[in-house]
């Protein structure tokens, strides 16, 4: 940032125009929340109820909940359109955008995201679903781009950047893991049944998540913010 101060981020393309793998699904699903949650949740209902004790259990399924609400709204027509902008009126604000600008101000940067700007949004809204799902996903604007990007640009296989001690706790981080979760500030919580906790430290690399994440981990890490906030 000694030399820059603004640079551009290309959050928000997936979103507007259809880049990510669960939106393919969604073309002319017949059951869209169930599709999307298929594709999208890492967790059911059901299997939640064999993970949290009792008292941390809501009644009703509210994820599942959150979908159908958004999706029962007007203005979005087709299935796709209906997760597009759930995606970027929900997710993108409270994952992607916030983790960037969260990063970026840290080392006195700003980034713009001109992929956002309402108008970009808005015209893309009225562009049919199977002309943003073609050519694997964004096809609207990979043909745009084609007038000034070059095709190894355009065509290269979509990246992903995850972090491999995520998945596989070991070491370290494992022992990280294991004070957080038997902690007296977890204990007095029990928001996790400890049968399920014993399941996931008897072999913490085996449980694997639908989505390809660490049970563990995302278990621990809750647990950890809710202490680091105080809760």
């Amino acid at each position: 940032s000694k030399h820059i101060k603004v640079v551009q981020s290309g959050q928000g393309a997936d979103e507007v125009f259809g880049g990510y793998h669960w939106y393919p699904p969604m073309q002319g699903a017949s059951d869209p929340v169930e599709t999307y949650a298929k594709a999208f949740f890492d967790r059911s209902h059901e299997t939640l109820k064999t993970h949290l004790n009792p008292e941390w259990m809501a009644d009703t399924d509210v994820s599942r909940a959150l979908v159908a609400e958004h999706f029962a709204r007007a203005g979005a027509e087709t299935p796709v359109d209906q997760a597009l902008r759930l995606d970027s009126q929900v997710m993108l604000v409270d994952d992607p955008v916030k983790r960037v600008d969260n990063m970026t101000m840290a080392f006195g940067l700003e980034a713009r995201v001109p992929f956002l700007d309402h108008e970009l949004v808005e015209l893309a809204g009225r562009i049919p679903p199977e002309h943003k799902l073609s050519q694997n996903g964004k096809g609207v604007l990979k043909e745009a781009a084609r007038l000034v990007v070059p095709h190894e640009v355009i065509d290269r296989k979509k990246g992903y950047f995850p972090v491999p001690a995520l998945k596989y706790i070991q070491g370290p981080y494992l022992d990280m893991v294991r004070d957080a979760l038997g902690s007296q500030a977890a204990r007095e919580r029990g928001l996790f049944q400890q049968g399920y906790l014993d399941q996931l430290f008897d072999k913490p690399t085996d449980h694997i998540t639908p989505l390809q994440g660490s049970e563990l981990w995302q278990v621990a890490l809750l647990e950890m913010w809710l202490q680091n906030h105080g809760v």
